[in-house]
């Protein structure tokens, strides 16, 4: 750390505390050379995690977007608030803990449909329905006889 008033480059810390938000630590310092000490703030950086859209735009990824179409897959399904929240926490968590910094909205769309199936049928199949972008009522039947067959095997 560079002293601000030499511009020597070694320091000691001689106190370290978080601040009272706790999303950073309060450093004092003291120049090795002049003996001036300073306050400096060390704080995590976070690298915005960027959505990759069907038609190649890009923005940056939106927890409230997430839990929005969440929401709307699950109106007037017995699935709680506390539950879809969940969802779209888990989602984020996955995300910002794997490497890259940029993730496809294919990529998040399959993932909302993985957490919505084991929750709830009838929110996967209609998030399943806007997301896979059913055209017709033979393409929405298939998605349902699959899933029908699968809680089949599952009770097997």
């Amino acid at each position: 750390m560079k002293c601000p008033v030499c511009g020597y480059t070694e320091s000691k810390v001689i106190d370290s505390r978080p601040t009272e938000e706790g999303s950073s630590i309060r450093r004092r310092r003291e120049c090795l050379s002049c003996q001036n000490r300073f306050t400096t703030y060390e704080v995590i950086e976070s690298l915005p995690l960027i959505v990759v859209k069907k038609d190649n735009t890009r923005e940056v990824f939106d927890k409230s977007k997430l839990l929005a179409g969440i929401m709307k897959s699950c109106y007037k399904c017995p699935v709680t608030m506390e539950q879809m929240e969940n969802v779209a926490n888990e989602i984020e968590s996955e995300l910002q803990n794997s490497l890259s910094r940029e993730v496809s909205s294919k990529h998040i769309g399959v993932l909302v449909m993985e957490k919505l199936k084991a929750i709830n049928d009838v929110a996967y199949v209609r998030f399943a329905s806007i997301y896979r972008e059913f055209k017709d009522l033979e393409t929405f039947m298939r998605e349902l006889e699959a899933l029908k067959n699968e809680k089949e095997q599952n009770l097997k």
